[in-house]
């Protein structure tokens, strides 16, 4: 268990040193005391008669199948709950036990996940499937070192999942928990920062109580996604405004500290259209990124390269000779920390789509397009 460590007790004649400006986020995180029993107590009881009160409506709150909520747990990371739903209903149906989706081909996967995007966390939850199907039964495991040690399973999933599936007593800690435990308790952490994740951890771990942690822990994130919002929170609506330290001290704005932001890489791109009969010409994206999704044949471009020489040259080696003219359009979209642009281009033939290429049209829905493709298919009907 982490622990907040405390400051220490000094003598009268004692002085603190200046502490640099630099230095008082981090020291103010790791020396708040853990909250008292009493104070536990009277959060607890006001939060969770909240949450019986108040608590959405969702699909993954019907059941304490642990499959059925890990599955929601996973979409639910970089996702907002209005997109996971459909999306969840859909998986649970096709899906609804690790074994089912551990039989599933890769493609299968991807096209179940498309849409959702962060498509890494598919093909974690496929291969954690198949590895609960061969070492545990087609069982979630419930002991929290089995649970944890499954593909693309860390802290966070893995007390989520085993608290409101199982009733194992485990603290999640997640960006609305996070910002709730920083107003109540006046904490200056960020969970971006290291040290900062630390405390709030230790902070969580000290309010999780030994009967139904899991609506402890779902009461948590529901505040802080329906109440504590990062802007323009609903103080006078919060069940917790009496117990909260940075409403007392009229700061509410001032937590938690905002953690520095990651710069936007810029990225410029061509791609090239390519129809025959109404369907468009699709390639598999390699790499870091999409892996494994289909898209229009493309390139990457830097400075002052010609989309037009580097396009002709990438549909040679993919053994594609069709010629094509710039439609003057750009298409801009967003993949986490990168900008795109996207240069469209039009391609005049039809050839037999090469090796490892297919052609797609917009009814095709097992194909696992990228969030572009479909855009640029949706333009085109």
């Amino acid at each position: 268990m982490i622990r907040i460590s405390r400051t220490a007790v000094r003598g009268p004649a004692a002085k603190p040193a200046p502490t640099p400006e630099r230095h008082t986020t981090a020291r103010a995180a790791s020396a708040k005391p853990a909250p008292t029993p009493a104070r536990r107590a009277a959060l607890h009881h006001a939060l969770l008669a909240w949450y019986r009160r108040n608590a959405r409506d969702l699909p993954w709150r019907r059941t304490r199948d642990a499959w059925a909520i890990w599955v929601s747990e996973v979409m639910l990371q970089q996702t907002r709950v209005e997109t996971a739903r459909p999306f969840y209903l859909r998986f649970i149906e096709r899906y609804p036990t690790p074994a089912s989706f551990s039989r599933a081909h890769e493609d299968d996967v991807l096209a179940a996940w498309a849409g959702l995007g962060y498509y890494r966390r598919a093909r974690q939850l496929h291969e954690a499937a198949r590895d609960v199907v061969r070492e545990h039964g087609g069982r979630v495991p419930r002991d929290p070192e089995s649970f944890g040690n499954l593909p693309g399973v860390g802290r966070y999933t893995q007390a989520a999942v085993l608290s409101i599936g199982f009733g194992t007593p485990l603290a999640v800690l997640d960006g609305n928990v996070a910002r709730v435990l920083s107003r109540l308790f006046a904490l200056k952490a960020s969970v971006r920062e290291a040290r900062g994740a630390r405390a709030l951890w230790a902070l969580a771990e000290s309010l999780i109580p030994a009967r139904a942690p899991g609506d402890w822990n779902q009461a948590l994130m529901e505040l802080g996604a329906m109440v504590c919002t990062p802007r323009t929170p609903r103080c006078a609506a919060c069940p917790l405004q009496k117990q909260c330290r940075a409403f007392a001290l009229g700061r509410v704005a001032a937590y938690p500290p905002r953690a520095p932001r990651r710069e936007m890489e810029r990225v410029r791109r061509a791609v090239a259209l390519i129809e025959r009969h109404g369907r468009v010409l699709m390639t598999r994206r390699r790499g870091p990124l999409l892996d494994g999704l289909w898209e229009p044949p493309g390139v990457e471009l830097k400075n002052g390269e010609s989309a037009r020489a580097k396009l002709a040259a990438a549909l040679r080696r993919l053994g594609v000779r069709a010629a094509f003219e710039p439609t003057g359009r750009v298409v801009r979209h967003v993949i986490t920390h990168r900008k795109i642009e996207v240069e469209v281009w039009r391609g005049s033939r039809a050839p037999e789509p090469p090796r490892g290429s297919r052609y797609v049209s917009a009814t095709d829905s097992g194909v696992a397009l990228t969030a572009f493709a479909r855009r640029l298919m949706r333009d085109l009907e």
